[in-house]
């Protein structure tokens, strides 16, 4: 208490020092601000921010002159957490069948901080709560999802897509009288499980750039990413079963990634400050084929079972995408654990 006391009495004095006797007054008196003259650098020279500092003569424009609508009213998720009261009341199984578009953002956000205050960091067993959607998913569809909800779309989503998912489970699948070849079109937008601590993702198609960055611990499979995939990730595991664009694995820390590179072009496209890319072991085939195998079965994804039909030719196409420091970090602490025993 008593650092804020100093803090406000020094605001106080350069307040009065500025003749003004509060904060609200000083709100927008840009003429009160000294320019420092631009230093000597090339870049700073001939910047004129007069227009900038210009104080225009409506109150709008310096403060806040009515509230703003976020539209939490209208929120989809005001529908779910109503059809889903026997699972966050009772922990009962509950399962839905809803339209969603891109105007619905958000969705399962709301209902999943229902879940995490009633049931902790634990959640709810696997699937208590499914939710089937068709159409297509605003941004940041499946954001914070915690354990217990597993949200379908047979459609697409925009970015952000599982952003922050802990413990939830998303499902991202074309519909099923498609024509198109789903590992070829784009499913799921940019930016995709940004922040993902854990929990499933299934995306029966190509997700855009970005792809799983700072991916701390779920799991996922894709079909293809654009550029910078699991870009400064540090935990989890991903498949992809396609093509990657440039500069993947930059910043990447932590986590494993598989590639099937049938081209053997990976290499080229992949960043390589911090990571190595080895031969797939026995063990790194079980958990490929046990990702493919859920990847199927929730998605009947066609490029999915193409990969488990011909796995004795294609899995020697498949990179381990295998962080350095990761790699350092198992090796010290198998040898902490042999040196206990």
């Amino acid at each position: 208490m008593r650092f804020f006391f100093f803090v406000a009495e020094e605001v106080r004095e350069l307040l009065a020092k500025l003749g003004l006797r509060s904060l609200d007054q000083a709100i927008g008196r840009s003429d009160l601000l000294e320019a420092q003259p631009a230093l000597e650098h090339w870049k700073a020279r001939g910047l004129d921010f007069s227009a900038l500092l210009r104080k225009p003569e409506v109150s709008h424009a310096t403060r806040c002159v009515e509230a703003q609508d976020h539209g939490l009213s209208r929120a989809l998720d005001h529908m779910l957490i109503d059809l889903a009261k026997p699972a966050l009341e009772r922990a009962e199984a509950v399962e839905l069948q809803l339209p969603i578009r891109n105007v619905n953002r958000t969705v399962g956000t709301m209902l999943g901080s229902l879940v995490s205050r009633r049931y902790g960091p634990e959640g709810l067993p696997e699937d208590t709560i499914r939710v089937h959607f068709t159409g297509s998913a605003g941004q940041s569809f499946g954001a914070f999802l915690p354990k217990g909800i597993t949200l379908t779309i047979e459609g697409e989503a925009n970015d952000y897509c599982g952003k922050g998912l802990s413990g939830g489970k998303i499902v991202v699948r074309v519909p099923s009288a498609a024509s198109y070849a789903a590992h070829e079109n784009i499913i799921v937008g940019n930016v995709v499980l940004y922040g993902a601590t854990s929990g499933e993702a299934y995306f029966n198609g190509l997700g855009g750039e970005r792809f799983a960055v700072r991916n701390s611990g779920a799991h996922a499979v894709v079909e293809g990413v654009g550029d910078h995939g699991c870009e400064y990730m540090t935990g989890g595991r991903v498949v992809i079963l396609g093509p990657t664009g440039r500069n993947f694995a930059a910043g990447m820390s932590g986590g494993i990634a598989y590639v099937l590179d049938e081209d053997g072009e990976f290499p080229r496209r992949c960043n390589l400050a911090m990571v190595d890319l080895e031969e797939i072991t026995k063990e790194d085939e079980e958990t490929i084929l046990r990702s493919l195998r859920r990847h199927f079965q929730y998605t009947r994804s066609k490029r999915a079972d193409g990969v488990l039909r011909k796995w004795a030719s294609l899995a020697p196409k498949f990179v381990k995408v295998f962080p350095r420091d990761y790699k350092r970090a198992l090796a010290d602490r198998i040898q902490a654990g042999s040196g206990n025993g």
